[in-house]
């Protein structure tokens, strides 16, 4: 900071007035604070902060005029040492009848030898209203990463679950992009090894030829078509149906293949709870089984892969929430819901590892109780980090409730646009942590970092939640 080289000399001739007046140039709003930290005088700019009562400040302490969590910031603007010209910038936030909050920066500056303090405010509305935007935003790419998600699920649980055999073939190279669980049975592979084959290796030599003829013809006028084939280790005949679909420019082939239940019954001897078991052991995506208080009783190999843990052994009995990222409080709000509905989907959270690494991960979870009378948590969570770091998903649009909003510029004044879409973001947000929560509103106020008491405020003054019951208790 660079002060001035003679203020004794420049501005030596300044009256009371003058430098008032200078004081109300150069700040959006100034306080004349006595010793005991009441406000004597103000100052304000209309043009630059929203209309409000700021004359009922007067004789009133500063303290009280602030928000709950602003007062410490208060406390420490008005013991800061005489000795200092000036004190640090603290944002402080008013409570506004404009809208939600009124945030405000404050330095203060000693007058004289009163004991009297100088608070220079400058508005940090605009400020607020780009975090506002950038909420918003936020808001709309979630919502939609969300119905991708869903989506992506119903995909995979159809693609997977589906008897026949579904394999999606680039019409380009005629290689093997994906295939679900019954093609690798019917063709003999497993493990993931089809993607990157061509089809017709599976086929013997009329049948591989007579397929590339079928998906040139399809290729070329866009019409389906079936073929009767044989495998190559199979004894039975199979029909493949054929169709083009295109996506992102580029278009494949989605064959189905009927063939006989034989082809996809298992092996001799092989139990279904067995199989089940090692599909889980083998699976991608984490699984973690835990007691009614949330100790590990087993995990598969995916879940010590995320967590950098050597063996399963380390990790039993230890408490699922040590890997959560949001500790003592993620694993309360799954635990809880857990409890009252049986099973939670899509909750949003971060794994820790055991030296560092933080993966964003998203959780779906299921009471069972077993003949025994004993119940188990079964939690499967799923790495989405990498969808995050996608760029292409920043050109997504806001949602609708937003486009609503930006379709009103023009037609409202914009500080009753900013008031619409402050308390929309604001709204929205506490009705995201009710949901995640199960309508648990401490654990609500613990994610969205409030007090119980101003989330109330906020719940009674956009009227969500009933509160007739608690009137009557």
């Amino acid at each position: 900071m660079k002060h001035f080289n003679n203020p004794t000399d420049s501005f030596a001739q300044l009256t009371a007035e003058e430098a008032a007046t200078l004081i109300d140039a150069a700040t959006d709003i100034a306080l004349v604070i006595d010793a005991d930290g009441i406000i004597r005088d103000l100052s304000y700019n209309t043009d630059d902060l929203p209309p409000d009562n700021y004359e009922d400040w007067l004789n009133r302490p500063w303290l009280e005029t602030v928000t709950v969590e602003s007062r410490p910031k208060v406390k420490a603007l008005l013991t800061a040492p005489a000795s200092e010209p000036a004190s640090k910038w603290r944002h402080i936030n008013h409570p506004s009848l404009s809208q939600s909050d009124l945030p405000v920066l404050y330095t203060t500056v000693p007058l004289g030898s009163s004991g009297r303090l100088l608070a220079i405010g400058r508005s940090a509305v605009g400020m607020a209203e780009l975090q506002q935007r950038l909420l918003r935003a936020q808001q709309a790419m979630e919502q939609h990463y969300l119905k991708i998600r869903h989506l992506e699920t119903r995909y995979r649980s159809l693609f997977q679950a589906c008897s026949e055999a579904v394999i999606i073939v680039d019409s380009n190279n005629l290689k093997i992009l994906e295939a679900n669980s019954a093609a690798e049975q019917l063709l003999g592979e497993d493990n993931n090894k089809l993607p990157g084959k061509r089809l017709s290796q599976f086929f013997t030599g009329r049948d591989a030829t007579a397929i590339e003829k079928l998906l040139a013809e399809i290729r070329a006028t866009g019409q389906r078509g079936q073929l009767k084939l044989q495998p190559a280790d199979q004894q039975a005949e199979c029909l493949l149906h054929a169709s083009l679909c295109y996506q992102d420019g580029s278009s494949h082939f989605l064959l189905t293949i009927s063939a006989a239940p034989d082809t996809f019954s298992p092996s001799v001897g092989s139990s279904r709870r067995e199989r089940l078991l090692k599909i889980v052991e083998s699976a991608p995506d984490c699984f973690v089984v835990t007691d009614t208080h949330g100790r590990i009783i087993a995990a598969n190999q995916a879940f010590l892969t995320l967590t950098q843990t050597a063996a399963e052994e380390r990790i039993r009995g230890e408490s699922l929430d040590k890997w959560f990222g949001r500790s003592g409080v993620d694993l309360n709000v799954l635990m809880a819901n857990l409890r009252k509905h049986g099973s939670v989907r899509l909750f949003a959270t971060t794994l820790r590892g055991e030296y560092g690494s933080q993966i964003d991960v998203e959780v779906s979870a299921t009471q069972v109780v077993t003949g025994d009378d004993e119940t188990s948590f079964g939690f499967l969570i799923r790495d989405i980090g990498t969808r995050f770091d996608d760029a292409s998903h920043k050109q997504h649009r806001l949602s609708r409730p937003v486009e609503q909003l930006t379709e009103l510029v023009g037609r409202l004044p914009l500080k009753d646009l900013v008031q619409e879409s402050t308390d929309m973001v604001e709204r929205y947000c506490i009705e995201a942590a009710l949901e995640i929560t199960g309508e648990n509103r401490t654990s609500a106020a613990e994610i969205l970092g409030l007090s119980r008491q101003s989330l109330y405020v906020k719940l009674r003054r956009y009227g969500i939640g009933n509160f007739e019951s608690e009137n009557r208790e």
